[in-house]
């Protein structure tokens, strides 16, 4: 179909189209035309990764909001949402504008209203629409890229149930689903009322096969050469072919080497064969390409001091990298610009990069296609659809001339095993994940708090329109566990019910705005409750006075009233940062970090010596996954007071085996519940919210308690704040009326830095013209990057948290 027989689309589109290239549209965007995605028809389109999807996503949108609309983006990771944002971006100019939001879960994104395309995460779009965004009715279509994922455990039910209330919302909106890997596409589709676009094709082929032994065994019966020399591992092999250049009989260059993404079961795997890999990129570059590396290597040691960032930095300097959940995120969009620019020749990644930002390469290699699981005990196999999800990232069009997808493996009989079960099997069936009690009891709530459902059959009525609903076959199943949900919700006070009517309480509409895990509020309503409730001491150090538990294990909102007036000599200062720290890290909302090998003993120790500073009663050793579970999140909550009492970074990621990535996500999710539990104890009028929120500045700045101020104002940090303490600037308002001489010693003699951070002091006169460093300051802080201590180079604002990889 040529560009210029669209209709529905903006007047500027066809030419905007041509001027990028575009004459005609692929077929299965011409499918999507012919079903009347630009019509305003809601449409499923499973199709292979570089096949256009997001033009279709584009076509959509833009008819949409030229019909007078507004368009909503939906995407799975932050780091997708930036992407698309770029993407979009180019619409600008056609007097289009466009938003992205994907942090602050209390905010009702009022500033969005007035965008015509907006991009956020699924879990952004919920918390819109918990707090009443008004402009969310406005919304004409929406998109939501990678579908598949409503199977993902942790952010399917999110995505389901979004999608169920914005349908609700708008009964005439236009519902656009996009995935590469659907094995129930038909399904979908039905769920959502949608016409179906479900192709194969691809601009440029994709073949997949397995290597074995000296030969790639290819999916059409062929086979190549491909030989591993002595002493050389598989994967090295193919790199090694890949990046060599294809030479005819009079040695013309006929096809220049390409790069390659490697697939590994974990970090420790990714970072140990990149820097193998290392070795064989390394003869391949060319002069211009190693000064090139150089440079990105150099800045991603400026990310941060730690060894991870130097294992990196070695190995990108030599044309390879590991990706990894792990990373700061400015380590990981180096490593991405740094591949798509084709520098950078060989990534070993997580999975985690499959389903991530853009970044194609001519080969494939999926090297580990089994993994631990802690559910089957062992190692086992990945899914299909996980494996074909990365073998899509090989090859794309205008970059490569074709792309291959490799498996390895290590015997003749695995070989036919991995023809079988993954190059010519299809993806699995997406199932709805939203029946499991964790995701309902979030939703359930929500729902109701947002209004959604007032009763319990009006509640029933709503959870009907989801795609769970519309694949089960096991009857009332549902039913039983919207009851038992409904049960714990009101015994703990998020819900009132009578005669069949569902009410939020005060306490349920705040858990609700926060966006919390109700029995993540539980717990930190309990554990403040506890610690007042005792006069300022553990349940511990109280002794027989403690209480046992309640049933559901959380104290009721009606018990903590009653109790209010218990509370008269307990002292909320006294509150530890580290049993803060240990509360937040107790609940679902956190991923805690878990205790390895011959650490237990540690930890014991550890909560012996420290026990009279945790909020709550320790569970009995005899409760074996309980008492376990207490200590990884004194291990959580250690690393989290290491971080503010000014630990090095490189000495936390050492002293916990983590990477910096870790470190910034228990950070930000510790940063986020420690302001929910300041809502929750003003809401249950508990006198702990000073307290609770020295801590989160504390963590939120990396500081110790007498730098909380200094640290609060923008630019500072927490380096830059011990370099000002030091130098006899305590707090916010002294730096406000400091000597100017004072402060520009204090900061390095960095003049820039020195002018902002005055000015967001509320200094008289910020500028350093004509100021020299005062002489007499001497400020011995040793931190080698004197960007903030590396605290500000990444202000992501939402609530990241992070699984295995």
């Amino acid at each position: 179909m040529d560009v210029a027989d669209l209709s529905g689309v903006p007047d500027w589109l066809p030419e905007h189209l041509r001027a990028d290239g575009i004459e005609e549209l692929y077929p299965p965007q011409a499918e999507a035309v012919e079903a009347g995605v630009t019509e305003g028809q809601n449409l499923v389109a499973a199709i292979p990764t570089a096949s256009g999807k997001t033009l279709i996503a584009e076509l959509a949108m833009l008819s949409s909001v030229a019909r007078g609309g507004k368009a909503l983006y939906i995407v799975p990771l932050r780091a997708l949402a930036s992407e698309k944002q770029s993407d979009f971006e180019e619409f600008e100019q056609y007097g289009l504008d466009v938003g992205v939001s994907t942090g602050n879960y209390e905010s009702e994104g009022g500033w969005l209203a007035d965008k015509d395309i907006v991009v956020a995460t699924s879990e952004k779009v919920d918390s819109l629409v918990r707090n009443d965004a008004p402009w969310i009715e406005d919304l004409t279509c929406v998109v939501t890229d990678e579908v598949h994922l409503v199977d993902d455990g942790q952010r399917g039910p999110t995505l389901e149930v979004t999608l169920a209330k914005l349908r609700r919302l708008n009964p005439d909106l236009q519902t656009v689903a996009l995935s590469a890997t659907i094995g129930n596409a038909g399904a979908l589709a039905t769920w959502l009322d949608a016409e179906l676009v479900d192709s194969d094709w691809r601009p440029i082929d994709l073949q997949k096969g397995v290597h074995y032994g000296q030969a790639l065994h290819l999916e059409d019966g062929s086979q190549q050469r491909l030989s591993v020399r002595n002493n050389e591992k598989p994967t090295a092999a193919i790199v090694r072919d890949t990046l060599t250049d294809e030479v005819d009989e009079d040695g013309t260059v006929v096809e220049e080497g390409g790069s390659t993404l490697v697939f590994v079961n974990s970090r420790r795997n990714a970072e140990a064969a990149a820097g193998r890999l290392a070795s064989t990129v390394r003869p391949h570059l060319s002069g211009e390409e190693r000064e090139r590396l150089a440079d990105v290597a150099e800045e991603i040691r400026d990310v941060s001091d730690t060894e991870t960032s130097d294992d990196l930095a070695d190995a990108v300097a030599d044309g390879a990298a590991f990706h990894h959940a792990g990373l700061s995120r400015g380590h990981r969009e180096l490593v991405e610009d740094a591949f798509r620019d084709r520098l950078v020749k060989v990534v070993c990644a997580t999975p985690t990069l499959a389903a991530g930002v853009n970044t194609p390469s001519r080969r494939v290699v999926v090297r580990d296609w089994r993994r631990y699981d802690g559910s089957a005990g062992g190692m086992a196999p990945l899914s299909v659809l996980e494996v074909h999800q990365m073998m899509g990232r090989a090859g794309r069009p205008g970059m490569d001339p074709y792309g291959e997808a490799v498996l390895i493996a290590n015997s003749h009989d695995e070989v036919d095993e991995l023809f079988e079960r993954y190059v010519w099997a299809d993806p699995e069936p997406v199932r709805s994940k939203l029946a499991a009690e964790p995701a309902l009891r979030t939703h359930i709530l929500a729902t109701v708090a947002s209004g959604f459902a007032r009763s319990r059959s009006g509640l029933l009525e709503f959870l009907e329109q989801t795609l769970y609903a519309s694949q089960t076959d096991e009857s009332g199943r549902l039913e039983r566990v919207v009851d038992d949900v409904l049960t714990y919700l009101q015994r703990n006070g998020f819900l009132e019910i009578e005669g069949g009517e569902l009410d939020a309480t005060s306490l349920g509409h705040t858990v609700s705005r926060l966006y919390l895990d109700p029995m993540s509020a539980a717990e930190i309503v309990d554990g403040l409750r506890d610690w007042e409730r005792r006069g300022g001491r553990s349940a511990a150090a109280a002794g027989d006075e403690a209480e046992p538990p309640t049933e559901s294990g959380f104290t009721t909102a009606s018990d903590l009233a009653e109790e209010a007036e218990a509370a008269a000599d307990a002292d909320p200062d006294d509150i530890s940062a580290l049993g803060l720290y240990h509360l937040v890290s107790r609940t679902p909302d956190m991923y805690q970090l878990y205790l390895r090998s011959g650490e237990r003993e540690d930890y014991e120790m550890e909560l012996f010596e420290r026990e009279a500073e945790l909020l709550g009663p320790t569970p009995s050793e005899y409760e074996e996954g309980r008492f376990e579970d207490w200590l990884s999140a004194l291990k959580t909550a250690r690393l989290l007071e290491d971080w503010a009492t000014e630990v090095d970074e490189s000495t936390i990621t050492d002293r916990y085996g983590v990477g910096p990535g870790d470190i910034r996500g228990k950070v930000e999710t510790a940063q986020w519940l420690l302001g929910a539990a300041e809502s929750l104890a003003s809401e249950v009028g508990l006198d702990a919210a000073r307290a609770v929120s020295e801590a989160r500045i504390r963590v939120e700045h990396g500081v110790r308690e007498e730098l909380v101020d200094l640290a609060g104002v923008r630019g500072v940090g927490r380096k830059r704040a011990r370099r000002l303490f030091e130098a006899g600037i305590d707090d916010r308002a002294a730096l406000r009326d400091a000597e100017k001489s004072v402060v520009l010693a204090a900061l390095r003699g960095r003049r820039k830095t020195a002018e902002n951070v005055l000015e967001n002091a509320g200094h008289r006169n910020p500028s350093m013209e004509g100021v020299e460093p005062a002489p007499d300051v001497s400020v011995d802080v040793d931190d080698g990057d004197d960007r903030g201590g590396g605290d500000e180079s990444e202000t992501a604002d939402d609530q990241s948290s992070l699984g295995d990889f």
